[in-house]
């Protein structure tokens, strides 16, 4: 399996799903409140992915905590979803989960079934991606933590021990507006799962 090696998406409109496509891999996106987990997925995404981003409002303040993202507008208050080809019969399927606390009972549900899962990380806020590695920890779901570039970044060694990630844990940096960047996420995510997998049996 292997992704395309451009930087430059294919027109959307053009991308339909293969007859021959047997095998769908479901990959979830999760992390804190505008922490970029839609545009990886709008970057990453052959088709024009489904959203539920709905207008920010003065309904949600003193609920959605957005201190950290003054300029948002715009939140996820289901789930986004993308799609990539991976070859003829391989087909994976991004979900996008939102980021709030009041949405975070959606989470275990959309691990269910998930091949594995991206944990983004805002390196300004860091604490707010602890529960999203705790719930996929009591999941057993496989997971890498990439950080998204906002500017501010820290050592590995120094996001590793705020996460208390284990050392067989992949992180890495990225920026979820590119979509090479996001497809090496991807691939890094892809390579872990199968080095996990002992040998003689396949990732399915």
């Amino acid at each position: 399996m292997d992704f395309a090696s451009s930087d430059i998406a294919p027109e959307r409109s053009r991308a339909p799903l293969h007859s021959t496509a047997k095998h769908g891999l479901k990959i979830v996106v999760i992390g804190g409140f505008g922490v970029g987990k839609t545009t990886l997925v709008q970057s990453v995404s052959e088709i024009r992915p489904l959203d539920t981003e709905a207008t920010m409002t003065d309904v949600g303040v003193g609920i959605d905590d957005a201190t950290g993202v003054p300029g948002k507008s715009t939140t996820t208050v289901a789930f986004d979803f993308g799609r990539i080809t991976l070859d003829d019969e391989h087909v994976l399927y991004l979900f996008g989960a939102p980021g709030q606390q009041r949405f975070w009972f959606l989470w275990d549900r959309l691990f269910t079934g998930a091949l594995g899962a991206i944990v983004l990380v805002d390196q300004r806020r860091i604490s707010d991606s602890w529960y999203a590695i705790d719930r996929l920890e009591h999941q057993g779901t496989p997971f890498v933590v990439a950080c998204n570039d906002f500017g501010d970044s820290h050592a590995p060694q120094d996001v590793r021990d705020a996460l208390d990630l284990d050392p067989a844990v992949p992180l890495l940096m990225c920026d979820a507006r590119s979509r090479e960047s996001s497809k090496q996420v991807l691939i890094a995510l892809v390579e872990h799962l199968y080095s996990a997998v002992p040998q003689g049996e396949t990732v399915s």
